[in-house]
């Protein structure tokens, strides 16, 4: 049995894992890379396995960079199947098909860039069709239920409080008179965020593939946070600006909105529209709607016996056509604009970033993790200029950061977390997803408390077990 990491791997972002036991290969995750736009082409195209020599891929959650490079597996050759909670299949219908349309539109503006310099055109990673295709090997699983991943291989998965269907897994490996239980967090979320429920941890595993994208961060009360931006919205709409929200479409836009209609039902924001611009976030909000076996105690009884939407209220507007997105640049009101994607890379957001980010009036706010060399990462760290769609942009603009709003466990959430395990029977931890900044010092952190061997491994590194 090995485990070897080809994404995920010292960064936040392109998760994928590969499993090989008992003659069976089995990725965990297949994300997408995001990062410089040459660095991204370039690792996302090319795998370092071959794809039809897979016999399983077992997916955690929907996000993109988790989920993302499915389809360019599938047309490189991948035939077997893929095992997902029944809230991460559909999601990942539409979050597929999106990431292949704006792949489609963003060739479509860096192309009439490269034809000013004479550069030859570039392709798409995937076009829309062959997401869609991809989607027929998708295999929904119930959270709990056992699947046989491969033949002495059996899955399970755990809610993972991270996003809507999002799951912990773990493989129960038999073979040779032996056993061993695997067990991956996938992205590990948050107790009381609200509408999805906390954590159902995953226990008495012998080997750990860990999440570890803020093991040395603490995040505030939720009530603190949801404060600040109460405060942040006040100050905007007396200033007469506006406010521009890079968010990740599944999860985020959901819980902003969802805060948001509280803060406006207790009258600690003024009167003000917010306005949701991504087409994947209207769609991605009516699959919410859809799963209500996945909601916590407060939003099944908002959904199911109060009759309430969390998700819609009086001055809230869902953008579907490109020239409603477009008539948002002319306003000349207070209002908030929430698009995707979460680090702007893609998008709408590209758009609104492009026609504001000049503008001091306006706030950008961040409230989520960034990968580095991304745009959301660049504006994060104070770039003054930075570069959309091929062209080079001044930043004039307040940009503000507010992660506390992140789905992913802080260091004491995953210290609870792995505070659940056996110490003499967990023999090894691997951290991923998360960079040095973050997971070494809590690597430190889990060898002081007497976990026995604790890797942090690079991409590409392969371990024996």
């Amino acid at each position: 049995m090995n485990i070897q990491f080809f994404g995920g791997a010292r960064t936040v972002t392109g998760s994928q894992h590969l499993v090989t036991a008992n003659g069976s290969r089995i990725l965990l995750e297949c994300g997408l890379y995001q990062g410089r736009r040459a660095d991204t082409y370039r690792m996302n195209r090319n795998f370092r396995y071959e794809p039809s020599s897979l016999d399983a891929v077992i997916l955690s959650h929907a996000h993109i960079d988790h989920s993302g490079n499915i389809p360019n597996l599938v047309k490189n050759g991948y035939r077997g199947p893929i095992y997902a909670t029944l809230p991460t299949v559909d999601l990942c219908r539409i979050m597929l098909r999106d990431s292949a349309y704006l792949q489609e539109r963003d060739i479509y503006w860096v192309n009439k860039i490269r034809r000013k310099s004479s550069e030859p055109p570039a392709e798409p990673l995937y076009t829309i069709e062959e997401a869609e295709a991809a989607m027929d090997l998708f295999v929904g699983v119930d959270y709990l239920r056992p699947f046989e991943a491969a033949p002495g291989v059996t899955g399970q998965f755990r809610d993972a409080g991270h996003i809507l269907g999002s799951a912990g897994v773990t493989l129960e490996i038999e073979g040779k008179g032996t056993s061993h239980r695997l067990g991956f967090t996938g992205d590990l979320g948050r107790k009381a965020i609200p509408i999805i429920r906390d954590p159902d941890y995953l226990r008495d595993v012998d080997l750990l593939i860990m999440e570890s994208t803020y093991g040395n961060r603490v995040h505030r009360q939720s009530d603190d946070v949801g404060e600040e931006l109460a405060r942040l919205i006040r100050s905007v709409a007396e200033s007469g600006g506006k406010i521009i929200i890079p968010a990740f479409a599944v999860g985020r836009t959901q819980l902003l909105v969802y805060m948001m209609h509280k803060l406006f039902d207790q009258n600690r924001i003024p009167d003000l529209p917010v306005f949701v611009d991504s087409p994947l976030a209207v769609a991605a909000t009516e699959v919410f709607r859809r799963h209500p076996e996945c909601y916590d105690r407060e939003a099944r009884r908002q959904f199911l016996e109060d009759g309430n939407d969390p998700f819609g209220f009086a001055r809230l507007h869902y953008v579907r056509d490109v020239e409603e997105s477009k008539r948002l640049n002319d306003l000349n009101y207070p209002h908030i604009v929430i698009s995707a994607s979460g680090m702007a890379e893609g998008g709408r957001i590209l758009h609104h970033l492009k026609n504001n980010i000049g503008n001091p009036k306006v706030v950008v706010l961040m409230v989520g993790y960034a990968a580095e060399h991304t745009l959301a990462r660049k504006l994060m760290d104070g770039a003054r200029r930075v570069p959309i769609f091929g062209e080079e942009y001044e930043v004039r603009c307040r940009v503000l950061r507010l992660d506390d709003f992140s789905a992913h466990a802080d260091r004491d959430e995953l210290l609870d977390f792995i505070g659940h395990q056996d110490r003499e029977r967990l023999r090894r931890i691997f951290l991923v997803h998360g960079e040095p900044e973050q997971a070494l010092p809590f690597r430190d952190t889990l060898l002081s408390q007497g976990f026995r061997d604790v890797q942090y491994p690079d991409r590409g590194d392969r371990f024996d077990l």
